[in-house]
């Protein structure tokens, strides 16, 4: 009988903490509708252009875990990363100041847009559980953000959608844009209907002058167990004399190539470099495939992301940088490496310090 009820107990408990907030909430209805007629959604969810396996063919689930397991002593830095505070004041043109990971500000003639906001330790549901930021990252609170215009989220994964500081930066942001789907998460937290945009691939948005173009990614959504109900996407911001490619999580594919044959030249690319493993290779690219990515885009100017803040991989923590930085330096790529807080300025200042060697 006691076994009967620990069961039951336990099945209640876990129906209970799915149901918490911070797993925000599939689409449904009117939104649920629209993504049943996108093309690349079949069988119940979305899916990428290119058949994308999650593993490789011979790999499997247990061979991640075991390298989890084996660890890597150099997947974190040894010491605090340095940084510089932020200045947040607006500047004629565009700035870009990166946080770590995939966060950032861009500030584009006064217009504050910042993009994958994660501020909390960990990207994890739970506050005690996941993979620790570096220390050193945490030098910069959602509190200390003017009100900004736009916030701009590419998926829902935790490492770019954080509950804790979407609900933190609710009150002080204007409007929200994003892929299709990710809003019946937004909404859930509180925020407006009418403050919320989602694009589907292929789709534009204009808000305040500034044009955004939701493209192709290679990747995968999810919060809980079931995945890709809502879209992974790479955005192009075209402002009144630039365009900026503005990448997601992707894998490489095609569609880099693509978009440089149809939107290119960029004057920068925003990549993604770090987290990547041979066990999941179609999902997140090597450093050399990002250098590769920003050649196929025209892009005049690479920043590189998706690096310095967490550990979700087994490489050293800063292999992606010195990689990407090695490639692009054989392949003639001008690529930026700014410091944490460090202000990038389009056409006047890309920091390129070696910072990043212990």
């Amino acid at each position: 009988m006691y076994v009967v009820i620990i069961i039951v107990a336990l099945i209640l408990f876990s129906v209970w903490t799915l149901n918490l907030p911070v797993f925000g909430s599939l689409p449904e209805q009117e939104r649920l509708i629209k993504i049943k007629t996108l093309q690349n959604y079949g069988h119940g969810e979305l899916t990428n252009r290119s058949l994308t396996p999650m593993l490789p063919d011979g790999v499997t689930y247990w061979d991640i875990i075991l390298g989890m397991l084996r660890g890597n002593k150099n997947a974190r830095p040894k010491k605090a990363l340095p940084h510089l505070v932020p200045d947040f004041s607006a500047v004629e043109g565009i700035k870009i100041t990166w946080f770590g990971h995939s966060s950032y500000l861009l500030q584009v003639d006064g217009i504050r847009i910042l993009v994958d906001p994660v501020f909390s330790a960990r990207t994890s549901p739970f506050s005690f559980i996941g993979t620790k930021n570096y220390e050193g990252t945490d030098f910069v609170k959602v509190e200390d953000f003017p009100e900004l215009d736009l916030v701009l989220i590419s998926h829902d994964h935790y490492d770019h959608l954080d509950y804790q500081s979407i609900l933190m930066l609710k009150g002080k942001t204007k409007h929200f844009i994003t892929s299709i789907g990710v809003g019946a998460h937004l909404e859930r937290w509180g925020i407006p209907a009418d403050k919320i945009t989602e694009l589907a691939w292929g789709e534009e948005k204009e808000i305040n002058g500034l044009k955004f173009l939701a493209r192709t990614a290679r990747h995968f959504s999810g919060r809980k167990f079931k995945r890709n109900q809502s879209l992974w996407s790479a955005f192009i911001l075209q402002t009144p004399h630039h365009k900026l490619y503005l990448g997601g999580d992707s894998g490489y594919d095609t569609h880099f190539k693509a978009d440089g044959e149809q939107y290119g030249p960029f004057d920068l690319a925003i990549l993604e470099c770090g987290q990547y493993n041979v066990h999941w290779p179609l999902i997140h690219m090597f450093p050399e495939q990002t250098v590769q990515a920003a050649i196929d885009l025209k892009a005049k100017v690479l920043l590189p992301v998706h690096w310095g803040k967490f550990t979700l991989a087994t490489h050293d923590w800063n292999e992606p940088i010195m990689r990407a930085v090695k490639k692009a330096e054989e392949e003639g790529v001008q690529l930026s490496t700014p410091m944490l807080g460090e202000p990038l300025i389009l056409d006047k200042s890309y920091p390129s310090g070696k910072w990043y060697l212990d």
